[in-house]
Formats: structure tokens, C-alpha cells, sequence
């Protein structure tokens, strides 16, 4: 590795949430100036918990977050599958669909990883709440950036890693339609009571494309309800209008059995609704001059992988550690990538074998699973043995260079 002294030392991370605070973290470690800008007030807190498995758990091992993720490890127990009459159909421990390993795998709520991220850089790294970048001009030298507030400031580097609709990727690389595959699926995610004795598990309705799932974290408080459905184009003209979104889920959900009406009355009532659809992005450089995209900016995974926090803590550690090993950033920006390409994409397969546990797209698929599920033994067998191999490979499919070492 080249340990020439740098020259680029100033660096603007676009985006708060999970692989912005990772980037900053270790480039602070490393001795860059790191501003880090974001358009919400805050750091985000609660939402629906992420996974942090294989290479992943190494990363925020090295960050000494091992304890404090232990102590916020929702713990969840079971996934149970109900027909469409709200019959059960079998269960599965979670680790036995993705691959997931019992008592090293983490399972955090968002905000409570978020906040872990963030813990560390405060008095050490300039945070820019309610604001955004407007603007960039790469003049070969130095970014030059314009914020929505009005502000101007140049920076030697800028890192978006501003999630799957990335504006700095939409700024520098262009419109997001070339780069985003769309999975096939449309979802709808909201909180509320926990009126069903839930605690520790998932209950998933089926029918065939549609999902209807509870779940419940803690015994008590607001538990997480997801209505996910297949749709052959996304719905592009719902993305600016809540009303619209609800109208859309609702009528693909017109069913009175099990939970679903409780579902879509709280989906329509929800002040906390997320909309979106389920796609990845792939892009054929993650870099352009001095501008450089990480997490889901980069290669969103889909949440139907279960990858996207764990590939992002991955990518963010490797992106910085390039960066402080390497006098110039060119350089810098290949090794990242050829380092993390390969990963990113074994991860992003995870979501398109086209059989998902979850969510069956065929009535064949999902006569299959279930007829798999009704089997205590062999069938339960089978479908983990199939999720667990695919998994666990690609979960940790990555050596993790020691950068500090190299230094």
C-alpha cells in the first residue's frame, strides 16, 4: 500500500444513517477532516431492527461497539407463516431462513445502531442537521459544494452515502433510473399497538405476491406491520403522495381474515409510513473524480437480502481504509471498489434467486413452501439448509484487511 502523506484531507460524507457515521468514524480515525451533512434535524431513532452478521460483526468489533449493540439485541425467536385463512403453517427460527448464525448475529433496531455510530464522533466531527448539497463542482483540485441553506464550502473528497435515492449519486452520475433494478415488490412499513401477544417474532400472512407481516420486538409498546406486494411496474406516481400510496396498498388488501383489515386500517392511519419499492442499485463505477458513493448509494441490497446495514458497516470500513492508505484518491477509489465489488454483489444475490421464503411469487412457490413448513422435520430441514448455505457464505465472503496496521 502506498503510505505516501496525503493530500486530500477534508472530507463531506452526504447522509446520517448508517454507512455515513461508519465512514466518519474511521476517517476520523485515521486523521481527515470529516463534515458529515444530513436533511433530517437528527439522528434518526427507533424504526425496524437490521442485522449485523458475518464480516459485518468483525467491523463493529474493531469500532468496540460489540457490547452496547449486544445490550440493544432485539432477540428475535420465531417467524411464524399463516395461510390465508389465518391458519398456522409452520415456523422457523429466524437464522434458519438467512443463513444467520444463534448468539453472534446481532439484530438492532436502526436508530438504536444509528445512535451507536454517532456516540463516538461527537466533539470530533462537524454534523450538518436540516441541510443537503444542492450542488457539486469537481474542478480536479477540489469539490466545490453548494448546500440547500445557501452555504458554499470546497472539500478534497465527498462520500455520498445518502441511501438508495443517493442525490449526491443523482448529482454526479446522473437520473437513478439507469442504475435501479426493481425487484418486483412494493412495500409499505408502519408501527402500531401491540394489541396480538407478540413479543420476540414475526407472523407472516401469504397469499400469492402479497405479504402481510406483524413484528413484535418487546411484549409491549408499538410493534412494526409490513404489507408487501408484487406489482409489474413501480408505481412512480404514488412516490410524492401519501394519500395515493395508501389508496394503492389498500386496495391489493381487500381481505377480512386474520389481521390484515387491523393492518391496513393502522397503514392508513400511521403518521410514521414508509413507501417504497423493492430494488437495488447497480451502478458500473461507484466513483467519479474525487466524488465516491458508499452503502445503499453504492449497492443497495434490497431488504429482502437482510444485507443492506451489514454490507454498508462493511463497505464504509473498507472505503476509509483505502482512503488513509493511499496518497492519492484515484487509486484509492479502484482498491475500494476492487475490494468490496465482489461482496456487495454476492450480498445483492441473496434477494434474486426468485424463491424467497417471505414472499412466494407463484402459487406453486408458495404451495411448495408450505408444504415444506407443515413437515417438523425434513421440510423445516430443507428450507434452512437451503437459506443457511446461500447466507452465511455471502455474509462473510470478505477478509478484512487491518488498514490501522498498514499505517
Amino acid at each position: 500500500m502506498d503510505t505516501t502523506p496525503r493530500t486530500a484531507r477534508r472530507v463531506l460524507v452526504s447522509g446520517a444513517s448508517i454507512a455515513g457515521p461508519a465512514l466518519a468514524y474511521w476517517l476520523d480515525r485515521y486523521g481527515f477532516e470529516v463534515t458529515v451533512v444530513e436533511k433530517a434535524a437528527a439522528v434518526r431513532g427507533g424504526g425496524y431492527a437490521v442485522d449485523i452478521r458475518g464480516t459485518a460483526r468483525e467491523v463493529v468489533g474493531r469500532m468496540g461497539l460489540l457490547s452496547r449493540l449486544r445490550a440493544a439485541h432485539v432477540d428475535s425467536r420465531r417467524i411464524t407463516f399463516v395461510d390465508t385463512a389465518g391458519r398456522t403453517v409452520g415456523s422457523l427460527r429466524p437464522e434458519q431462513m438467512t443463513g444467520g448464525q444463534s448468539g453472534l448475529d446481532l439484530e438492532v433496531r436502526r436508530g438504536d445502531l444509528a445512535d451507536a455510530l454517532q456516540e463516538p464522533l461527537d466533539g470530533r466531527v462537524e454534523f450538518l442537521f436540516e441541510d443537503s448539497i444542492a450542488a457539486l463542482d469537481d474542478d480536479g483540485d477540489a469539490v466545490h459544494v453548494v448546500f440547500d441553506s445557501g452555504a458554499r464550502r470546497s472539500f478534497d473528497l465527498v462520500l455520498g452515502a445518502d441511501g438508495l435515492h443517493s442525490n449526491t449519486r443523482r448529482l454526479v452520475f446522473g437520473p437513478e433510473e439507469p442504475f435501479h433494478r426493481y425487484l418486483g415488490q412494493v412495500f409499505a412499513g408502519f408501527t402500531l399497538p401491540n394489541e396480538f401477544g407478540l413479543s420476540h417474532e414475526a407472523v407472516i400472512w401469504n397469499d400469492v405476491g402479497r405479504s402481510a407481516i406483524l413484528y413484535a420486538y418487546e411484549p409491549v409498546g408499538r410493534i412494526h406491520g409490513f404489507l408487501i406486494f408484487t406489482r409489474d411496474v413501480p408505481p412512480f406516481e404514488a412516490f410524492r403522495d401519501p394519500q395515493a400510496q395508501r389508496e394503492l396498498v389498500a386496495a391489493r388488501f381487500p381481505e377480512r381474515a386474520w389481521h390484515v383489515p387491523r393492518l391496513v386500517e393502522a397503514m392508513r392511519e400511521a403518521d410514521d409510513l414508509f413507501f417504497d419499492v423493492v430494488s437495488q442499485i447497480h451502478l458500473p463505477a461507484w466513483s467519479r473524480g474525487r466524488v465516491a458513493l458508499a452503502g445503499d448509494a453504492a449497492h443497495a441490497t434490497s431488504f429482502l437480502s437482510g444485507q443492506g446495514s451489514s454490507v454498508a458497516l462493511v463497505g464504509a470500513y473498507v472505503l476509509a481504509g483505502e482512503l488513509a492508505t493511499h496518497a492519492d484518491h484515484t487509486a484509492a477509489f479502484a482498491a475500494y471498489e476492487r475490494r468490496m465489488r465482489p461482496f456487495a454483489e454476492r450480498n445483492q444475490a441473496l434477494a434474486t434467486g426468485g424463491n424467497s421464503t417471505v414472499t412466494p411469487t407463484t402459487r406453486e412457490r408458495l404451495e411448495a413452501r408450505n408444504a415444506l413448513l407443515r413437515d417438523p422435520e425434513a421440510g423445516t430441514r430443507e428450507l434452512a439448509t437451503a437459506g443457511a448455505q446461500q447466507g452465511r457464505a455471502a455474509h462473510s465472503d470478505l477478509l478484512l484487511p487491518d488498514y490501522a496496521a498498514a499505517l
